[in-house]
């Protein structure tokens, strides 16, 4: 059974950085793509594919970097210049070619001075 697990949330300042991880346990195969989303909206953060296409969302760019280490199934995301707008619970998901979805728990991040 597919497992995606998200580490790294917390609370931090305004200005501050922060760093998500991802990792997908369980699973017999690459997956074709993983992303990040946030809140209930599920608003897109940012996706990585195979060969590295990345999209990020319009209220991240320029702050937000994601990387993905395809042979571990991993994807990490580095936040920058953080708002406290960018408070939310942050959903991993990982995408097959095919168009399955695997959801992570969600981890918290809280930008608050």
């Amino acid at each position: 059974q597919v497992q995606l697990v998200e580490s790294g949330g917390g609370l931090v300042q305004p200005g501050e950085s922060l760093k998500l991880s991802c990792a997908a346990s369980g699973s017999l195969f690459i997956f074709y793509g993983m992303a990040w989303y946030r809140g209930q909206q599920r608003e897109l953060v940012a996706t990585v594919n195979m060969g590295d296409a990345i999209k990020y969302g319009d209220a991240v760019k320029g702050r937000f970097t994601v990387s993905r280490d395809n042979a571990e199934n991993v994807v990490n995301l580095h936040m920058n210049n953080l708002k406290p707008e960018d408070t939310d619970v942050y959903y991993c998901n990982a995408f097959t070619r095919a168009g399955k979805n695997y959801w992570g728990q969600g981890t918290q991040v809280t930008v608050s001075s």
